[in-house]
């Protein structure tokens, strides 16, 4: 005999099923999420700079914004990749491109935030006058910020690289040295503690201001402020409109962050929208 009483009960147990599967398959829409954003960011005055953006968020758009800080370069993208993440916000275009080239990562650029200058700084030297033959100069190991520091020694007058060499230049693209000056090849986190060891040191703006430096201050060359190098906002090609990411990118780009970050970094940031 058919039990046709159980058939009601099987329909409404396999749309529980069903509705399950969806939420998992593509992500329900879950009240307590709806309004929060992961975003990852460099420890130290960017991390100042993007409270700021957090609070404003918050205060205009209901958004609640968790801050997840890192020291390491490599890192923010690889969890943005994962979906750890909702966003970032530490990383200038030449560095993205090399992520994404070597890691094949699906990022993608949602606005911009600021240009922070490189420069030069030293303990030994009080101009770059000062910098003698074989003298020792310390440089950021990653292939962007690598070539990033060569460019300025280049522009400076101190190297010459080939033409075709381009932003991710290394020292094998080195064509002239008159001064014999030893390049030494570094983790950044690493280049204000070596400071006292080295003739010059190129440090990145995020690390030199944790040292208590400032570009436009200390800095004995310091890139110009017409710099490719703007930093980003950056966001995975699966959630580039989330109408949440536009929300901070709105917060982000604001005169009230700007004056920010011109205080945290004494001056030594360049809006970039």
């Amino acid at each position: 005999m058919t039990n046709t009483r159980r058939h009601p009960l099987r329909a409404r147990f396999a749309l529980v099923l069903l509705l399950l599967a969806t939420c998992f398959g593509v992500g329900c829409s879950r009240g307590a999420d709806s309004k929060r954003l992961r975003v990852g960011i460099m420890s130290g005055g960017e991390e100042q700079i993007a409270a700021v953006a957090a609070r404003i968020a918050k205060e205009r758009h209901g958004l609640d914004v968790e801050l997840v800080t890192f020291s390491d370069y490599l890192m923010p993208n690889a969890a943005l990749a994962d979906g750890s993440l909702d966003a970032n916000a530490f990383q200038h275009a030449p560095f993205l491109s090399q992520q994404i080239e070597a890691r094949q990562y699906r990022l993608a650029i949602v606005a911009s935030t600021f240009i922070y200058p490189i420069a030069g700084y030293s303990q030994r030297l009080r101009s770059l006058g000062d910098l003698k033959d074989g003298a020792q100069v310390a440089v950021p190991n990653d292939p962007s910020n690598l070539g990033r520091a060569l460019k300025l020694l280049e522009h400076s007058g101190l190297l010459e690289l080939r033409a075709e060499a381009g932003i991710l230049a290394s020292v094998l693209d080195i064509t002239k040295n008159p001064r014999g000056l030893r390049i030494v090849e570094l983790d950044a986190a690493q280049l204000p503690r070596v400071l006292p060891d080295v003739d010059l040191a190129i440090i990145n703006n995020n690390y030199a201001a944790q040292a208590g430096l400032a570009a436009l201050r200390d800095g004995i060359l310091v890139e110009s402020k017409d710099s490719p190098y703007v930093n980003l906002i950056v966001a995975r090609e699966d959630n580039k409109g989330d109408p949440r990411i536009a929300q901070w990118v709105a917060s982000y780009q604001t005169e009230e962050v700007h004056q920010a970050a011109l205080g945290i970094f004494n001056g030594g940031v360049v809006k970039g929208w």
